[in-house]
């Protein structure tokens, strides 16, 4: 006979039907189950599932395994294997012990994985799965459309729950979690909930991987891609509940989902939502989501894409310059003509402190030194460009009205650092620390140079020049500070080294030598 379906509403929807008959299930010819009480179940966008009473199983199954599927619509399905003469098939069948009350007629029945070996016989039954109705209506309309033009994720986030609450779904909690590649935030988790207009971001460090809280929460389940949750919160909750779940519960949620939110580079992301309406979510409120989630995705991809370059720009190169070339200077030869303070400052004896040290608490000494530099670089108006071997090579822009301003930053700067050394070195087991720094004030070119395949955001001219010179010459008189005469508005506390002769410049500098402690 034929099964025939009529249509949903429209919707997201689930139908049990009975089929009539003998219908059987075979693997390798060998018959697996036969039962004239099968169903067969019609899921939006799913293909059709036959589903057996579990007395009509004809061969031995083992206890319950390890693995388990969460579906927000049926509930969990608890997986067993198949126990042969011939062989043992792992996980070839699932049961919903309990469903949620849209699958009710499939409890307790039992679902065959299909492969090439296995074949289920209908007998006289056809299948005819319902024809699609437009689900999703005016939220996909507006996410194809109007929600473009938002520039935020948080103005995302609560658009998209304010969209859904017009569309019937009864949220009070939405809440998005997208990971980053941010060198210090695992990721971003925007939260909105009702009565509120603001959305809370957190942003959490690396250490969140291995709290207890993470590793006992939903977010951790759906991201390593092990399915959704669902859970309604007005039952008692099974023992192995994810503890916040009893947090929502006390806070009034009578329903929690988390579904994953696929990225292109197979990352996953996840939303959740919660509900306090007495009867939790509808299917149709699940499925509005679960149809729209790909491209919700995309929309956090996007925003995530964007932050994740500007952070990497940042890291690598600086804010001022990542802001740069997330602006559009991306071409080589693009910059600009500036007045500038140079500040060339490395650590002094690298040789022989990686000798002493070892390599990997060198290499620890060289963060502990950018670290305390870029700090202090930063603090003072100023912007590092890169590290150079040990050597921190910055640049403090100078307004032209204001051009002692720069200069003096970048003096404040180089003796900061000094300062910063005893600190790092009791730290590192070591009785000091020195550095050369090297301080000159010029015209740069700061953009583009390099490769037509390899670019680098730096400074070029003389300043830069003079700069990396004057550490160097410093060096060689035991003076953690040389900078250029043109530094220094007021000279009357330096030690004047008078003209010198620098290497690959052509005139002699004059310069003066900063007393530091």
């Amino acid at each position: 006979m034929n099964v025939h379906v009529a249509p949903p509403a429209g919707g997201y929807g689930i139908l049990v039907e009975p089929l009539s008959g003998p219908v059987r299930v075979y693997r390798n010819g060998i018959l697996l189950a036969e039962s004239q009480a099968a169903k067969v179940m019609y899921e939006t966008r799913m293909p059709p599932t036959v589903y057996f009473p579990r007395e009509d199983i004809l061969v031995p199954l083992s206890d319950r395994v390890g693995r388990q599927t969460f579906c927000p619509f049926k509930g969990t399905a608890c997986y067993h294997d198949l126990k042969l003469q011939e062989e043992r098939i792992d996980n070839a069948v699932w049961i919903y012990e309990q469903t949620l009350p849209e699958a009710s007629g499939i409890a307790g029945h039992v679902g065959f994985v299909c492969d090439q070996n296995t074949h289920i016989d209908l007998g006289d039954n056809e299948l005819t799965p319902p024809a699609h109705g437009n689900i999703s209506g005016p939220l996909i309309d507006w996410l194809l459309r109007e929600a473009a033009m938002l520039p935020t994720p948080e103005g995302f986030t609560k658009a998209l729950a304010e969209k859904l609450r017009e569309q019937g779904v009864h949220l009070t909690r939405l809440s998005v979690l997208s990971w980053s590649l941010h060198p210090m935030i695992a990721g971003k988790n925007y939260v909105w909930k009702q009565g509120t207009d603001e959305i809370t971001v957190m942003t959490p460090s690396y250490d969140i991987l291995n709290s207890p809280e993470y590793q006992s929460s939903p977010l951790r389940h759906v991201s390593q891609g092990l399915g959704g949750v669902r859970h309604r919160l007005h039952r008692d909750l099974p023992d192995d509940a994810f503890p916040i779940l009893q947090d929502l519960r006390e806070a009034g949620a009578t329903d929690y989902v988390a579904m994953p939110l696929p990225f292109s580079d197979g990352r996953i992301n996840v939303i959740t939502v919660a509900s306090d309406h007495p009867d939790g979510f509808t299917t149709a409120n699940l499925g509005l989501i679960f149809e729209c989630s790909a491209v919700i995705a995309r929309y956090y991809e996007v925003f995530m894409q964007r932050e994740n370059a500007q952070s990497l720009l940042e890291t690598y190169v600086g804010k001022r310059s990542g802001a740069r070339v997330l602006g559009g200077e991306i071409r080589r030869g693009d910059g600009d003509e500036i007045d500038a303070a140079i500040m060339f400052c490395d650590l002094r004896n690298s040789t022989r402190l990686e000798e002493d040290l070892g390599r990997r608490a060198y290499i620890q000494l060289l963060n502990g030194f950018f670290e305390r530099a870029s700090t202090i670089v930063h603090d003072n108006g100023g912007e590092v460009l890169k590290f150079i071997g040990d050597a921190v090579l910055a640049v403090f822009p100078a307004d032209p009205q204001k051009s002692f301003r720069a200069r003096n930053q970048a003096l404040k700067s180089a003796r900061a650092i000094v300062d910063a050394l005893p600190d790092l070195a009791a730290e590192t087991g070591l009785e000091a620390l020195h550095c050369s720094t090297g301080l000159a004030y010029g015209s740069v070119t700061y953009g583009n140079v390099g490769s037509q395949e390899r670019l680098d955001f730096t400074v070029i001219g003389q300043a830069a020049n003079v700069a990396a010179r004057l550490g160097d010459y410093g060096k060689s008189l035991g003076h953690q500070i040389v900078v250029s005469a043109d530094v220094l508005k007021d000279p009357s506390t330096a030690i004047p080294l008078g003209e010198v002769e620098l290497h690959n410049v052509s005139r002699p500098v004059n310069c003066y030598a900063i007393p530091t402690a």
